[in-house]
C-alpha cells in the first residue's frame, strides 16, 4: 500500500502541469501513487501528461491516468477516490506544486491513529518568488472538534483542500463528496471533514506552493462569477445546516461552524453591488444568520443588533 495517493485534477493547465507532476515524482518519500484526472481539457494538457508519463514509467511510483468529460474540480476529485489505494489522500491543483520534502516531513504523522494532517501553503508568482507565507496555529494530536476551534479563531486559510492529508479509510468511510457544479467547494466541505475527524494534527510544514498567475487574477475579476459564488455560498450554508444535524458533536462545535459560515457569507457582500447585493442581503436576512453570532460581551451584543438590521454598517465596525 502506498503511503500517499496524490490526486491531481487537470483542466487546461498545459503551461503548469509538468512542473506540478515533477514536484510530486521528485518527493524524497517515493512510496506514492499519482492519480491524474484529465477533466476534459481542450488545450495540450493531455499531450504534456502522456509525454511526462512515458518519461517516468520506469520509476517505482505508480501513475494512473484517468480521463473524463469536463464537469469541474469537485467532480474530478470525487471521480478519483475509488482509484485511491494509498494510506493517505493528498489533493494538488495542477497549476500548483509542492516542496520535495513535504511528504517525507509529514511521514511521522502517518499512522492509523491520525485521520487528518494539516500543513501550510505559500503563495508564489510564476517565477517562483514567494509572495506570502500563510501562517496558522500548530498543534499536536487532538479531536477534530478541538482543532477546529483553534483554526476558526486563528487561521485565515482553514478551507483549502490541498493543505491537508486525509487518511483514506476515514475519508471513504464517511463518503465525503465535494459539491459538483458549485464554487467554493473547499469551503463547503473542509469544516465538515475536520469536525468528523477523531484525530487531527496541524504542523508547521510550509510545503505547498499556491500559484498566483496573471490568469487567476483575471478570472477573479469576472463579476458574473462573483454572483454565482455568492449563491453557492448560500447553498453550502444550507447543506451544512442539514448535515450537522446528524453529527455527533457538541453544541459548541455546531455554534462554531455556523458562525464560521456566517462570517464568510457576510463578508461576501463586499464583492457584490446593486440589485445582486440587495438580493443577497435579503437571503442572509431570510436565514436569520445574525442568530449565529453569539454575544459574549456588551460590545458583541451591540454588533449583533446592528447586524440584524444593517449589514453594511456591521461590516464597517468589524
Amino acid at each position: 500500500m502506498p503511503k500517499v495517493s496524490v490526486v491531481i485534477p487537470v483542466y487546461n493547465t498545459e503551461k503548469y502541469i509538468e512542473k506540478c507532476l515533477e514536484s510530486i515524482v521528485g518527493q524524497k518519500l517515493n512510496d506514492l501513487e499519482i492519480i491524474i484526472v484529465n477533466d476534459g481539457s481542450t488545450d495540450d494538457s493531455e499531450t504534456v501528461i502522456k509525454r511526462w508519463i512515458e518519461k517516468n514509467k520506469q520509476k517505482e511510483i505508480e501513475i494512473k491516468y484517468l480521463k473524463k468529460e469536463n464537469s469541474g474540480l469537485s467532480d474530478s476529485r470525487n471521480f478519483a477516490i475509488p482509484y485511491v489505494t494509498g494510506k493517505y489522500i493528498s489533493f494538488i491543483d495542477s497549476d500548483d506544486y509542492i516542496d520535495s520534502n513535504l511528504y517525507s516531513h509529514l511521514e511521522q504523522f502517518m499512522d492509523d491513529n491520525i485521520d487528518l494532517i494539516k500543513f501550510k501553503m505559500q503563495t508564489v508568482d510564476e517565477k517562483g518568488n514567494i509572495l506570502e507565507k500563510l501562517d496558522g496555529p500548530i498543534f499536536e494530536k487532538c479531536k477534530g472538534e478541538e482543532g477546529y476551534e483553534k483554526l476558526c479563531t486563528n487561521d485565515r486559510f482553514l478551507d483549502p483542500a490541498c493543505i491537508y492529508l486525509y487518511r483514506t479509510e476515514f475519508y471513504k468511510a464517511n463518503n465525503f463528496k465535494y459539491k459538483v457544479g458549485a464554487y467554493h467547494e473547499d469551503f463547503g466541505l473542509t469544516s465538515l471533514i475536520i469536525l468528523k475527524a477523531k484525530s487531527f494534527v496541524s504542523t508547521n510544514e510550509y510545503g505547498y506552493y499556491y500559484l498566483q498567475s496573471d490568469n487567476s487574477i483575471t478570472r477573479n475579476q469576472n463579476y458574473d462569477k462573483e454572483i454565482k459564488k455568492a449563491k453557492d455560498l448560500l447553498g453550502h450554508y444550507d447543506d451544512m445546516i442539514k448535515v450537522i444535524k446528524n453529527y455527533e458533536i457538541s453544541n459548541k462545535s455546531k455554534e462554531l461552524i455556523k458562525r464560521y459560515y456566517t462570517n464568510t457569507l457576510i463578508l461576501k457582500t463586499k464583492e457584490l453591488k446593486g440589485q445582486e447585493k440587495k438580493q443577497y442581503i435579503n437571503e442572509i436576512y431570510r436565514r436569520k444568520l445574525y442568530k449565529n453570532i453569539k454575544p459574549y460581551s456588551l460590545k458583541q451584543l451591540i454588533k449583533r443588533i446592528i447586524l440584524k438590521f444593517n449589514i453594511n454598517l456591521y461590516l464597517k465596525l468589524r
